[in-house]
């Protein structure tokens, strides 16, 4: 039996999760009060259902005293058996604001007293014990919809191999650092194709600007670096129980030098490893 939990800021993506998850047939349950969790678990696990793949909502409608308590309740289900994945959703508060401003949906916390901005906020707290327990969090600020879901289906549904799935993501600094990136590095110090006029409007996919990276040593350097520490450190964080892993390499736009050397490490790891996929946040793909 396994259990998804879909947690996450209002307007994060929530919803768009569980019908993806509805979709490939996981039954669904939208916000479940987290106080009912073991009793469903031990009626999932000492009946015989017909469905073995669950997935729950669980927000900050939910009640605070019982969103403190997440952490003994999952343990609790994970004592019984179950599989279970805490998946995290968010967004910068700027693009939570700008989604409700355009949907004109009321916030599940703001009334007469609370406005929008400190609602958002409030929520944070309250949905923290859930997000540090996250098997996998989902920065959605810069996704459009066809992107979250490929990433939900890419990285959750299609998920069956009990390795660690392995996600490369190349960002441009200028645009911020992800969220829900376990570990970042910056390679902002490597030769920018940019400056050369025939590249600049290429990216790190392109055989041109490619052959241009691969020919420079300190590129060759610093891949070989990241590839030599994620090959002696991802096995630990595996031993750890940790399911996802977001490796984040950004440049100054996210258009060359990350792409490039993120599509470098994927293809390398991808060799070694059963799941494994790259990203690129600002291409769009």
């Amino acid at each position: 039996m396994k259990l998804i939990i879909v947690s996450g800021r209002s307007g994060s993506g929530k919803s768009t999760v569980l019908h993806i998850l509805e979709d490939r047939g996981y039954y669904c349950i939208d916000n479940l009060p987290a106080s009912i969790l073991p009793a469903l678990a031990e009626r999932i696990t000492s009946d015989d259902t017909s469905f073995s793949r669950l997935a729950v909502s669980i927000d900050a409608r939910n009640i605070s005293t019982d969103l403190e308590r997440f952490p003994d309740i999952l343990a609790e289900l994970n004592s019984r058996g179950l599989q279970t994945e805490v998946i995290f959703l968010d967004a910068n508060s700027q693009t939570l604001l700008k989604r409700f401003s355009e949907s004109r949906r009321k916030h599940p916390l703001s009334n007469d007293k609370t406005g929008l901005r400190e609602a958002i906020n409030k929520e944070s707290d309250l949905l923290e014990p859930l997000s540090l327990l996250a098997s996998l969090s989902i920065d959605t600020s810069d996704m459009s919809l066809h992107t979250l879901r490929d990433t939900v289906k890419k990285r959750v549904v299609e998920h069956k191999s009990t390795s660690m799935a392995l996600l490369f993501l190349s960002f441009g600094f200028k645009n911020g650092v992800p969220m829900d990136a376990d570990i970042v590095y910056d390679v902002r110090c490597l030769p920018n194709p940019y400056w050369n006029t025939a590249l600049r409007r290429l990216t790190g996919t392109h055989p041109a600007v490619q052959e241009y990276l691969g020919s420079q040593q300190e590129v060759q350097e610093m891949q070989n670096d990241i590839s030599n520490y994620l090959e002696k450190w991802l096995p630990r964080f595996e031993q750890n129980n940790r399911s996802y892993m977001t490796v984040a390499i950004g440049c100054t736009g996210g258009q060359h030098r990350s792409v490039y050397l993120c599509e470098k490490l994927g293809q390398h790891f991808a060799s070694r490893m059963d799941d494994v996929l790259v990203r690129h946040r600002e291409l769009g793909q």
